[in-house]
């Protein structure tokens, strides 16, 4: 089978696609035959060196992916959800990008029947990123003011299905006219452009009191201004960097790397009980132990599928050889929804 292993940190010359033996499940896992994988800006990052939980749990090589649909070609001893020929869905931590990947029966879900196996693959980590942000962290309240930054992204659709139906007043920041309408088609109520407007100036426009949750991936660009727009007892809530990090295929500059993370906005937990302002942070890749928080998160989802509330992700697909073209166009900021490997 094919897999995808990276060596090494590094630009995109160390992504490699290798034929490695079919894994060998044990007792309480299915091994599934991938159909589609789900891309993730932390991929990139993990790529560099730079991502976390990849350091502690993994090391090198490494072969990313955090989600997957296929089939079930096979079933180990004590499983009992599945059968060889059900079509699901799966959650990884790492080891996603490959032709076969073998699973706890715990981490494989039954394929939303509405979903095709695209829109499966590109569906569980963000909807689980954006369902632990706003339901798993602090008390949303129906009628909330929020602003979603990245608001085309897959984590920033995900974040505006969730949040209308919750019937919050939305306003998503997008980064060029063609994610526009994807954001106001995911449920945002008001878009900013950020290439031809002031995002803070516009954000004080439609909500002059502030915000009560703000939703950021980006960092140091917008973490600083961001808790400056927050009403009192508001939220931040952080869930990336990706402004630190270059967008090319060159070598991390570290230079600029640590000038970067200079410029991200301390807080001073003394001021912030004084302001009444509180920021939240995680990272998802680490809750593989709460099996408990895992299985609520999935269930509230796959409810609201059926009812109807969640639309698939848009997706954009490509050929699991050509997965350096979709790390450079993730890379790029200019797509939109969730991008697909298919082996």
């Amino acid at each position: 089978m094919k897999k995808v292993v990276i060596y090494k940190a590094g630009s995109h010359d160390q992504i490699k696609v290798e034929d490695v033996a079919s894994p060998t499940i044990t007792d309480g896992e299915c091994k599934i035959k991938v159909k589609a994988i789900g891309i993730n800006y932390a991929d990139t990052i993990i790529r560099q060196g730079l991502y976390a939980s990849a350091k502690e749990y993994v090391g090198w090589p490494i072969t990313p992916g955090f989600e997957v649909s296929g089939v079930i070609s096979e079933v180990g001893k004590d499983c009992k959800k599945f059968k060889v020929g059900d079509e699901v869905f799966a959650i990884t931590r790492f080891g996603g990008y490959t032709e076969e990947i073998c699973l706890e029966e715990s981490l494989i879900f039954p394929k939303p029947a509405a979903f095709s196996f695209d829109e499966a693959a590109g569906f569980p980590a963000v909807f689980m990123t954006a369902y632990h942000a706003l339901f798993q962290n602090f008390v949303l309240r129906k009628g909330s003011d929020v602003l979603v930054h990245s608001a085309a992204g897959g984590m920033g659709t995900a974040l505006l299905q969730l949040l209308k139906i919750h019937e919050c007043n939305t306003i998503g920041v997008v980064g060029g006219d063609h994610k526009v309408q994807v954001a106001k088609d995911a449920g945002a109520n008001h878009v900013i452009n950020k290439n031809v407007e002031q995002i803070w100036e516009k954000a004080a426009q439609y909500s002059p009191a502030g915000y009560d949750a703000i939703f950021d991936g980006n960092g140091p660009s917008t973490l600083g201004d961001g808790y400056k727009h927050l009403k009192p007892v508001g939220k931040l809530v952080s869930y990336g960097f990706h402004s630190m990090f270059q967008k090319s295929s060159k070598r991390t500059n570290w230079l600029k790397l640590a000038l970067t993370y200079f410029k991200v906005p301390r807080f001073n937990p003394l001021d912030m009980v004084t302001a009444n302002k509180s920021i939240i942070c995680f990272n998802v890749s680490f809750l593989f132990e709460r099996q408990d928080i895992l299985e609520e998160s999935i269930s509230g989802l796959l409810n609201w599928i059926e009812e109807g509330k969640i639309s698939p992700p848009v997706t954009k697909s490509y050929p699991l050889e050509n997965v350096i073209q979709a790390h450079q166009d993730l890379e790029s900021g200019k797509t939109v929804g969730k991008l697909i490997l298919n082996p």
